[in-house]
């Protein structure tokens, strides 16, 4: 009997009754109703027999079911408690796919990805991530230097232009330094609501990052790295002359100093943050170790 794909709207909605599922908001439910545009996420992912996939959030498996048919392996993280019997159900053709019932920012990713995709080529994350949650997720994977090739992932269209936004723009910030200094970004695709169940309230927009073999620029402490470049953005209508005189401990008493640090790295003090590229931010945190007094 050939089964309908679980990525339309009455298999969807078959399965919400058989199972008596109602949507959590608190979770960011929101479950993908349209096929083609699934196939245009795995299409972007490159995957193939060879792959193992990391999924996040997989609901009733509408992705995860396109994704073990053309994967090797897919471990798929669900934190509800109530979606394991449905995926327990409708992932039971695919014997490649393991459901793990936990929270992925709490989850031992590396211990998992170690016991059930050692023997894949390449590791990709796939997902349609709940939207309350995304940045978190995506900064939690990259940070932790997991053996991860890239990241095909659906996101808030807003979060996504943020990942893929170039210096000067208005979306550029502290997150798009953090994804561009692992990954390459593009954007992939743009989605309608009309495509998820229930629609949520935002537009939707498909982000590829696939990761640099070596990151965009050196540093010696990737977090205190992160944590000068987010000060630059804290207010985004004050120069960075200002904003840095919050980081530092008694910042407002080095104001020679501030200055004299910006100057020195080529940084005009009365620039904003959206204007530096990756590279001045780098060249300004590698100039700190000649001005010891400025700690933060």
């Amino acid at each position: 009997m050939d089964i309908k794909d679980i990525a339309t709207p009455s298999r969807t909605k078959a399965l919400l009754n058989q199972y008596g599922f109602n949507f959590k908001k608190s979770l960011g439910q929101n479950f993908l109703i349209d096929v083609n545009i699934i196939h245009n996420i795995i299409d972007a992912s490159d995957i193939d027999e060879n792959t193992g996939v990391i999924e996040i959030g997989p609901g009733m498996g509408s992705l995860t079911e396109q994704l073990a048919k053309s994967a090797k392996k897919v471990i798929a993280f669900e934190i509800d408690q109530r979606l394991i019997p449905v995926l327990k159900d409708t992932m039971s053709p695919y014997d490649n796919v393991t459901v793990i019932n936990e929270d992925i920012l709490k989850a031992n990713i590396a211990q998992y990805v170690s016991d059930n995709l050692a023997d894949c080529d390449k590791i990709m994350v796939v997902a349609n991530l709940p939207y309350y949650i995304t940045t978190p997720i995506l900064l939690n994977l990259m940070q932790q230097r997991l053996p991860i090739d890239g990241y095909v992932v659906m996101m808030q269209k807003e979060v996504g232009e943020r990942l893929n936004a170039q210096v000067g723009t208005k979306a550029y910030g502290s997150l798009s330094i953090v994804a561009q200094y692992y990954t390459e970004t593009s954007q992939v695709l743009t989605v309608p609501k009309s495509v998820f169940l229930p629609p949520p309230n935002v537009d939707s927009i498909v982000v590829k990052l696939m990761k640099r073999d070596v990151p965009q620029v050196e540093v010696d402490n990737e977090d205190k790295f992160f944590k000068m470049t987010k000060s630059a953005f804290s207010q985004r209508r004050k120069t960075i002359n200002n904003n840095y005189q919050s980081l530092f401990v008694e910042g407002k008493n080095k104001k020679e100093v501030i200055l004299k640090w910006l100057e020195t790295s080529g940084i005009d003090p009365r620039r904003r943050g959206e204007t530096l590229s990756i590279k001045e931010f780098a060249n300004l945190y590698n100039e700190l170790k000649n001005f010891p007094e400025l700690e933060f």
